[in-house]
C-alpha cells in the first residue's frame, strides 16, 4: 500500500469534529479509513491519586503524550500497525490494555489540539478546523460528559469555566490559522464535506 493520507480535524470541544470524521468514514468506507482520537493520548496518570487527577488541566497541550502520538502516526504512515492506548475518562488515566490499529488508506486524527504541535501539524496532508458557536459547543459538552463520561452537571460546568474555555481561547482558537479548510457547523455542512471528499479522492488518485 502507498503512503496513507493523514487528515487532521480540530476545533473546540463539542464543535462537531467526530461528526465530520464519521462523515468522511461513511463516504470512503470503513475498509479505507481509521480514526485516531487525540483523547486516547492523554498522559498516563496512574502514579497520581484520583483527587490529584481531577485537578489536572486536560485542555492544556502538556496534558497529551505527543511523543507517543507522533511515533504512532509515523508508524501508520509507514504502513505499520500500532497499539493505541485506551483512556478511562471516569478514572482519569489510561487503561492497562491497548487496541491494535491497522494502517489504512485514510488516517483521520481528531482532537482539540492537533494543530498546536508543529510536528503533528506537519504530518497532516489535509488540516481541517471545525468552527461552531460557543453556546452550541458547551451544550454538546455537557450532554456528552454526563452521558458518556460519568460526570455531574456541576463538575462539567466548573471544568468548562475554569479550564476548557480559557484553554480554547489561548490554545485552540489560534490554530485556526493553520487550517486548509474551515468548516462552519461541522458535519451538517454538506457542501464542505463534499469538497473534502473530492480533495481526498484527488490525492488518492495520484
Amino acid at each position: 500500500m502507498d503512503r496513507p493520507i493523514l487528515i487532521g480535524i480540530t476545533g473546540g470541544t463539542g464543535s462537531g469534529k467526530s461528526t465530520v470524521s464519521r462523515q468522511i468514514l461513511c463516504i470512503n468506507g470503513e475498509e479505507n479509513v481509521v480514526i485516531i482520537e487525540q483523547d486516547s493520548y492523554y498522559k498516563d496518570q496512574s502514579h497520581l491519586t484520583f483527587e490529584e487527577r481531577i485537578k489536572r488541566n486536560y485542555d492544556h497541550p502538556l496534558a497529551f503524550d505527543n511523543e507517543l502520538l507522533i511515533k504512532h502516526l509515523k508508524d501508520l504512515l509507514n504502513n505499520k500497525p500500532i497499539e493505541k492506548p485506551i483512556y478511562d475518562f471516569e478514572k482519569h488515566t489510561r487503561k492497562e490494555k491497548t487496541v491494535t490499529v491497522l494502517p489504512k488508506k485514510i488516517i483521520i486524527l481528531e482532537g482539540i489540539l492537533i494543530l498546536y504541535d508543529e510536528e503533528v501539524r506537519n504530518l497532516c496532508d489535509i488540516k481541517i478546523f471545525v468552527d461552531t458557536d460557543s453556546d452550541v459547543r458547551v451544550i454538546r459538552r455537557i450532554k456528552r460528559d454526563i452521558k458518556e463520561r460519568g460526570r455531574s452537571l456541576d463538575s462539567v460546568i466548573e471544568q468548562y469555566m475554569n479550564t476548557v474555555r480559557p484553554a480554547h481561547l489561548q490554545f485552540v482558537e489560534p490554530t485556526k490559522k493553520y487550517a486548509d479548510i474551515i468548516i462552519p457547523e461541522g458535519g451538517y455542512n454538506e457542501v464542505a464535506i463534499d469538497i473534502i471528499a473530492t480533495k481526498i479522492h484527488s490525492i488518492l488518485d495520484k
